[in-house]
């Protein structure tokens, strides 16, 4: 058999476990190990060893804990409902105003957690009962906070963008910097196109209509609750941007100043810290476990030469250009985004992927930030896409499967526009990690 032939085999079974139901690290670790010990006896036994062993050399995984233990701690001491207060008071005069908050909302919660599902279950729980509530189209508003969740796996700190760096072997910082300003686009994008709808229909966001009682001396002091996330998130980026701390210091100093924020807010207790570290615990493992396996997936595919053949077969036999290459490999992770979370896409294709946009000449940066933003298209795809399916789950009962389906059709649009923008002007996510890695 062919090294071509035992690639696509291999590939084939780690779908058909994942088909099955199987967890995706046994899916794809279970697969490695056996290749690798068929085809080289018990000397394939290295290639899991030799992975394991460089996860735990890997110095800036640490910066993973600590950044899901920062995000569970500012969400479970509840410091995002100041915060959607604060947009409410400021924005809720403005037709849309608050759709147009709660995406400010998501920005600041993706900055302080870097997981989407904690953005949708924030935004399902404080800002969808507001919204509704007030009037605001049921269509738009689902919309609103599905779109605006999905930027917490592309603004820093990203834990997607974490285990891309694992896998595709580049630096985090440069990863978190090269996402910051397409995310803040994207992000922008959300905020006109709701503008332009309300000022074309205003009853889709009507005007609040409880403000008057609110005074300047209130106003100001809710811009508290949006000034407290944004002085942790400086606390955390500014020493590091400017060279003072390493990565991983910088995430001990995040975590420790959510911590304490949230101490001096008299928002922690016991039982609080008791679940943040337990989840945090929880979510470690199970990330460790899917890097570990597809580190010797990726092992077993580079040993057999696959990403070289599947390189010539595109380039020598079909004849696509680079370009072309790349655009089908952003429609496959469309396609496996009905199915699959962002974990499980990145894993299962990264052993071929990455060395592949790398061949092409393509940076692999910009690449992980192709890849987010596509993972956010394949997350709000029908049928199957995950924050679909978590929508359904935290909506009230008057929001059916159908009106959310239907509620993400023009937001995939306008993240499709913006893929095509991060595509065609690649320095719109290189120039900052550039300028900063270049002083």
């Amino acid at each position: 058999m062919s090294q071509e032939h035992i690639a696509l085999f291999m590939f084939a079974s780690m779908m058909l476990m994942l088909f099955t139901g199987q967890r995706v690290f046994g899916a794809i670790g279970a697969i490695a190990a056996i290749a690798a010990i068929t085809l080289w006896g018990t000397g394939g036994q290295d290639i899991p060893f030799a992975a394991a062993m460089k996860l735990m050399k890997w110095y800036p995984l640490l910066t993973l804990p600590m950044f899901i233990f920062m995000g569970y701690v500012l969400s479970e001491s509840k410091l995002a409902d100041d915060l959607y207060r604060m947009f409410h008071v400021w924005f809720g005069n403005i037709s849309g105003g608050l759709a147009m908050g709660t995406i400010g909302l998501m920005v600041l919660i993706s900055a302080m957690n870097g997981l989407s599902v904690a953005g949708m279950a924030i935004g399902a729980t404080i800002a969808l009962p507001e919204l509704l509530r007030r009037g605001y189209d049921k269509l738009m508003v689902t919309g609103v906070i599905q779109a605006g969740s999905s930027l917490g796996i592309l603004v820093p700190p990203s834990v997607v963008l974490v285990l891309y760096a694992m896998i595709a072997r580049q630096p985090v910082g440069q990863l978190w910097l090269a996402g910051i300003l397409p995310g803040l686009l994207m992000a922008l994008m959300f905020v006109v196109y709701i503008f332009i709808r309300c000022r074309i229909n205003p009853a889709l966001g009507p005007v609040a209509d409880d403000l008057e009682a609110v005074s300047k001396k209130e106003k100001y002091q809710l811009l508290w609750s949006g000034v407290l996330p944004l002085a942790i998130f400086a606390a955390m980026m500014v020493p590091f941007v400017n060279g003072w701390t390493s990565l991983v210091e910088s995430s001990a100093i995040g975590a420790l100043t959510a911590l304490i924020a949230s101490i001096l807010k008299r928002r922690m207790t016991w039982r609080i810290f008791h679940t943040c570290t337990k989840k945090t615990l929880g979510i470690s493992c199970m990330f460790m476990w899917i890097i570990l396996a597809a580190l010797g997936f990726g092992a077993v595919f580079d040993g057999l030469g696959a990403v070289k053949a599947i390189d010539n077969f595109f380039t020598a036999e079909l004849g696509l250009s680079p370009w072309m290459i790349l655009i089908l490999m952003q429609l496959s992770f469309i396609l496996m985004g009905t199915f699959l979370d962002d974990t499980a896409m990145l894993v299962i294709v990264a052993p071929l992927y990455v060395p592949l946009v790398g061949s092409l000449g393509f940076d692999l940066i910009w690449y992980g930030v192709l890849y987010t933003i596509t993972t956010q298209i394949a997350y709000m795809t029908p049928p199957f896409g995950y924050n679909l399916f978590l929508m359904k789950a935290m909506a009230p009962p008057e929001i059916g499967l159908r009106d959310i389906y239907r509620s993400i059709i023009p937001f995939v649009g306008v993240m499709v526009v913006a893929l095509i923008i991060v595509m065609v002007f690649p320095e719109i996510a290189l120039w900052l990690p550039g300028y900063v890695y270049g002083k």
